[in-house]
């Protein structure tokens, strides 16, 4: 049993939570806004503590890892999708600099490895591709938070050239499940959308631009893979797409929620078009170095996720 310190206290940082709870890990959350309601309704109460500091607060990281003895860092701190171009300079600085500061924090208290949670919006997705893409895609999109990310990616890969730190990079999918969705994350807001219309017979209101065709990834798949990625021998390889190795179409989803809860319904509302993935994740990478494949097809997930929502409302 060791510790773990966790940047951001949302949607992913609560589904590994919630693994590594099983394992008898202790679990320190590092986040400036934490919501112990939403924590206490994920991991239950007593099973956490909470450091409630900014990733751009170095000195608060390095006292909050060395006065909880942290072994493992787990960084899902930052600014998701349009948050990140509401304040460009905001944005980059949450994201780029407070990376750093972990980094930075990390390498001076001699942790023994980090996680950091990329995403696949760092690959070019105005490139072709005839083929699922692999980890070595072209990276950089030109739009502020996929950017963000490749920058965050590049300063952690020369962190652990210098001083060989142990660095696992995961880039997921969409992530949806219960979450609160501070950050910005529109396609998980949009499924939770979906459900709660459902379970509550009122009309989801979708954005067009978040009715495109896109790949996706149930939260506690993704919890498990973080897990896993925390707990395996260093592997060769040190990055790993993790999602459900297709793309939905919006209509699929849409069909997927009214199986379930027929009295959902939608009301898209008219805006910027959509822009589509026309190629999935490549995610075999995953399967052979972390022994990692996703347990949940979408509807299990969908099933999964309502009875959460059902706790909640």
């Amino acid at each position: 049993m060791g510790t773990t310190l966790v940047t951001g206290a949302g949607l992913v940082g609560t589904s590994f939570g919630q693994v590594a709870l099983r394992r008898g890990e202790n679990l320190v959350y590092f986040d400036p806004q934490p919501r112990r309601e939403f924590l206490e309704m994920k991991l239950g109460k007593g099973n956490f503590q909470v450091v409630q500091k900014d990733v751009r607060d170095l000195p608060a990281l390095i006292e909050a890892i060395q006065s909880h003895k942290a072994q493992t860092v787990v960084h899902t701190a930052g600014l998701i999708g349009s948050r990140v171009a509401e304040s460009l300079y905001t944005g980059f600085h949450i994201n780029v600099v407070g990376t750093m500061n972990v980094a930075e924090a990390v390498r001076l208290t001699d942790v023994k490895r980090m996680i950091h949670i990329s995403t696949f919006g760092v690959y070019d997705w105005r490139k072709e591709a005839s083929e699922p893409l692999t980890e070595d895609f072209y990276k950089g999109s030109g739009v502020p938070y996929g950017n963000s990310k490749v920058a965050k990616e590049l300063l952690l890969e020369a962190y652990q050239r210098m001083h060989k730190l142990e660095l696992v990079v995961i880039r997921p999918a969409n992530v949806y499940g219960l979450g609160h969705f501070w950050s910005g994350s529109g396609g998980g807001e949009k499924i939770q959308a979906l459900l709660v219309s459902g379970l509550k017979g009122e009309t989801a209101k979708i954005p067009e631009e978040q009715t495109m065709a896109f790949e996706y990834i149930y939260c506690k798949d993704l919890g498990r893979a973080i897990d896993l990625a925390a707990t395996v021998p260093q592997p060769e390889k040190n990055t790993f797409n993790i999602g459900e190795g297709k793309v939905t179409q919006f209509e699929e989803i849409v069909a997927t929620v009214k199986k379930l809860l027929p009295k959902c319904s939608v009301e898209i509302i008219p805006g910027t078009p959509p822009v589509s993935r026309t190629q999935h994740l490549d995610i075999s990478r995953a399967k052979k170095y972390l022994g990692w494949e996703p347990q949940y097809t979408m509807e299990q997930g969908f099933k999964d996720y309502i009875e959460d929502l059902k706790k909640t409302l």
